[in-house]
């Protein structure tokens, strides 16, 4: 995100308080951002969804981009940078692909679980070492996801497969953002950003719905509140300890039912409530596991200074969790 100039001095429990504020008022508006994003999904393509949703984000942006152009428009490692933009819109697109076919709650447990994957990702692509209490985590994470599929894979068997696709998908997003951690908040969110848009207008002309100007106020509303949510998280990861605020994240899930009891007429499936309590279990053993080691740079925490700004879910949030 666009740096913001340093809050003034508060004692240790005022900067814990305040943190805790800011993730979860960040955490609500990102679901709900997501819940707006499921009305769109039902009249609006996915197309049409990120091209004026990143129209409106870059609008916001501009001032920040000008501000740092030299380094938005020839960063270090572009490689790196173009695959982790892919990831990005691979992402969202997938989020809101799930939101389509499964209800909101659904969804945003499959994209929980994206900082599980990360640590068996590390493993295998970063050549990291993960001992087995972490590797035990990741297996009881990934039982989470089995038990929260249940009976959804039977019935909506699409939809949950681009869920769970869309969560590793996220991970690996995570994944690319380690490689740019000394990129500032402004040239990542730039070039994701700017792939999302690329993306909408190469698809929406394919699935075009004409849009009135009501229509275009909500898509671009996705585009503001994603960004408005992005500042809360950051700054809340910038005044307080990761340890204290991080867990917050995870009132995610209980907005998503909310939303989705009054909102879409979901009722919360038992094996979903019980999917969701491990995966939530696994990802606060993994975080508070690395907390205790003090390696930051592998910890949930960093990744989620990085990745929540991001104008997604779940992201997400957790965009993601890429919303």
């Amino acid at each position: 995100m666009p740096h913001t100039d340093s809050p003034a001095p508060l004692a240790p429990h005022g900067r814990a308080a305040f943190g805790i504020v800011l993730m979860l008022v960040g955490v609500f508006m990102f679901a709900s951002n997501d819940a707006l994003g499921k009305f769109l999904i039902a009249t609006y393509s996915i197309g049409q969804i990120l091209l004026i949703r990143s129209f409106a984000a870059l609008a916001i942006l501009s001032p920040f981009i000008w501000r740092e152009r030299r380094s938005v428009l020839k960063p270090a490692r572009r490689h790196i940078h173009i695959m982790r933009a892919v990831c990005s819109t691979a992402e969202v697109a997938l989020f809101y692909g799930a939101l389509f076919y499964l209800p909101l709650a659904d969804v945003m447990t499959f994209y929980l679980a994206g900082p599980i994957y990360v640590t068996a990702l590390s493993a295998l692509i970063l050549k990291e070492q993960v001992g087995w209490r972490r590797w035990s985590a990741v297996l009881v994470g990934f039982l989470g996801v089995l038990i929260a599929l249940g009976p959804t894979f039977n019935q909506a068997s699409l939809g949950a497969i681009i869920a769970v696709a869309g969560s590793f998908t996220y991970a690996l997003l995570m994944i690319s953002t380690r490689f740019l951690s000394h990129e500032s908040g402004t040239t990542l969110i730039t070039w994701q950003t700017v792939a999302a848009l690329i993306f909408g207008l190469v698809t929406a002309p394919f699935d075009w719905t004409p849009v009135d100007l009501p229509g275009f106020a909500a898509l671009a509303l996705l585009g503001v509140i994603a960004m408005l949510a992005h500042v809360c998280v950051n700054q809340s990861l910038r005044v307080a300890e990761a340890s204290v605020v991080v867990p917050y994240q995870y009132t995610l899930i209980v907005w998503a039912i909310v939303y989705g009891v009054l909102f879409f007429g979901d009722e919360p499936r038992l094996s979903l409530l019980a999917g969701a309590a491990l995966i939530v279990g696994s990802g606060l053993f993994i975080f508070l596991r690395e907390q205790r080691k003090g390696r930051a740079t592998a910890s949930i925490a960093p990744e989620l200074a990085t990745v929540i700004e991001e104008p997604q879910r779940h992201e997400t949030a957790p965009d993601r969790p890429q919303s």
